[in-house]
């Protein structure tokens, strides 16, 4: 065949494949919105044991800042919400294949995260905090050197401890790493290392990295537990997010996020739950 064909031939099956993915894309545009909008109800993942994030109270309905935050933006919307609470890997992972419209579970922008999910938008900031026993003798980081230390499995918490960290976010400091592990254990919930810190000392743990409100949850729910202060292993933005499908939807949601901002809905929101604002960075 002579070149000209071939180079022809190539040409075609080039012009063919991108008019293909051109048409895919636009076959995605607009999926997610006009979903919740014809259907005037919107389906958020979630998780159902982070309080004060999100968690399910006596009467077993879910509460919390995540919950109000995303019933606020159903609200905005005109829309009604409900709730699902896949495993963290499902909600952070992408892929959801519809299932879910968005993800409002205090996730962080990590560059990692950002190849398979959007991130919606920034709204609120949460700073990470050594945690020991009441009795423990250590008073700063450099105390919890060699030590054991505890974590949320598939989290920046684990990242951090393990120097593996990247926020994927603008403006942010880069990560110190002053701590020095002895052991690193991992939990499947946010609250099973503190249940095993509150033993003692030493007993099963020595500290837990966990955000900063997550800590001072459990300290007001009666566990024996302190912070070490002034000194916050890393501060990082919180992110509502969506699947990569539909950037109309992506923008919208986004848009109402900023009205939250600008509104100090955000603002009360974080107070109301964490008795502190950490709506702005």
């Amino acid at each position: 065949m002579p070149k000209e064909d071939c180079l022809n031939r190539l040409l075609m099956k080039l012009a063919i494949g991108a008019t293909a993915l051109a048409m895919a894309g636009m076959a995605h545009a607009g999926t997610t919105l006009d979903r919740v909008m014809e259907k005037k109800a919107m389906v958020v993942a979630t998780n159902s044991g982070w309080p004060p994030q999100s968690f399910l109270d006596d009467n077993n309905e879910m509460v919390g800042f995540d919950i109000d935050v995303s019933r606020e933006i159903a609200k905005r919307l005109g829309v009604e919400v409900t709730f699902e609470t896949p495993d963290w890997q499902t909600l952070t992972g992408g892929r959801w294949q519809g299932r879910y419209d968005l993800g409002v579970g205090s996730v962080t922008p990590t560059k990692a995260r950002a190849q398979v999910i959007d991130f919606v938008g920034i709204y609120y900031y949460s700073p990470y905090v050594y945690v020991v026993h009441k009795d423990s003798e250590a008073k700063s980081v450099a105390d919890l050197k060699g030590k054991i230390i505890g974590v949320e499995t598939a989290t920046t918490s684990e990242d951090f401890v393990r120097r593996q960290l990247e926020i994927d976010a603008p403006g942010l400091p880069p990560i110190e790493y002053k701590l020095e592990p002895g052991e690193i254990r991992t939990f499947a919930d946010s609250m099973l290392p503190f249940d095993d810190l509150r033993l003692g000392p030493g007993v099963r743990l020595d500290s837990v990295i966990a955000p900063e409100q997550t800590a001072q949850n459990a300290i007001k729910n009666g566990y024996p537990l302190r912070v070490i202060e002034g000194e916050y292993a890393f501060r990082e933005p919180l992110v509502v997010i969506a699947e990569k499908v539909d950037p109309e939807w992506t923008a919208k949601v986004g848009g109402l996020i900023e009205e939250m901002k600008k509104d100090g809905t955000l603002a009360t929101l974080t107070t109301k739950w964490y008795g502190k604002d950490y709506s702005a960075d």
